[in-house]
């Protein structure tokens, strides 16, 4: 028995990188999780195989797509006890050089598709009287990223939100956290990589050379916090924002 045993979880954007550390980590501690992924492809496929999960693809952008995909989560593994806000976009361009809809895209998954996922996964936790919610930030979100400033101003939002949302929902036994982690191996460094115009594999020194730790993180890494951030015991962090990124940020933002 693990300490979700049996908890019914959703996590957004859980196909690779960060969300399918959390959602194997999850599986392991014994929780029954939903697989979020935009498309319902091989990745996803995958994962749900590897941790026997349940899928759940949709464009968290449409809302009426969440709708349906939390509608049928509930109908197959019962109300919704841990939410993880996962899912993100970044794109890496000068200010002036990106197109004001590829901008917005971003905030529209990484802000606004979070907005409904939560809106629509609530109605459950208030019937069970409990629940928990993770949304992810991100480092660049408190103290941005030149070339990204689409990205850095969506995770600083969702900073602000859960926040608002911790003061509101607390009362009815449903926690709110933020987090917001550093430099980790995911795919998402490629795209660091093709802006910095460097290798993938210089990309990971040059961000190690910051790092207290002597390396970047890993989706363990940050799986962790999320399990912890899921269970009883996190309770009393409502509202907070943790930051796993070995040591590379140590101030409270």
């Amino acid at each position: 028995m693990g300490v979700l045993d049996g908890t019914v979880c959703l996590v957004t954007g859980a196909a690779q990188g960060i969300g399918r550390g959390i959602v194997i980590r999850m599986a392991a501690e014994g929780a029954k999780v939903a697989v979020n992924a935009r498309v319902d492809d091989e990745r996803l496929a995958g994962v749900v195989a590897e941790m026997g999960g349940y899928p759940a693809p949709a464009d968290i952008a449409d809302r009426a797509a969440v709708d349906r995909m939390v509608a049928d989560v509930e109908s197959k593994l019962g109300p919704i006890e841990v939410l993880v806000c996962n899912a993100a976009r970044m794109t890496m361009k000068p200010f002036l050089e990106q197109d004001a809809d590829e901008w917005w895209n971003q905030v529209d998954i990484n802000l606004t598709g979070h907005m409904g996922v939560v809106a629509a996964v609530l109605p459950g936790m208030r019937r069970l009287g409990r629940g928990r919610i993770v949304l992810f930030s991100s480092l660049w979100g408190p103290i941005g990223w030149e070339n990204a400033s689409g990205y850095a101003a969506s995770k600083s939002a969702i900073i602000s939100l859960g926040r608002s949302l911790a003061r509101e929902l607390e009362p009815e036994h449903i926690y709110v956290t933020i987090v917001a982690p550093g430099i980790i191996d995911t795919p998402q460094l490629q795209v660091d990589a093709d802006d910095a115009g460097v290798s993938l594999e210089e990309m990971h020194r040059i961000y190690a050379k910051n790092i207290p730790a002597g390396r970047i993180g890993t989706p363990d890494d940050v799986a962790r916090t999320v399990v912890f951030l899921s269970t009883e015991t996190a309770r009393a962090f409502a509202g907070q924002t943790f930051h796993p990124n070995g040591g590379e940020i140590r101030g409270s933002m």
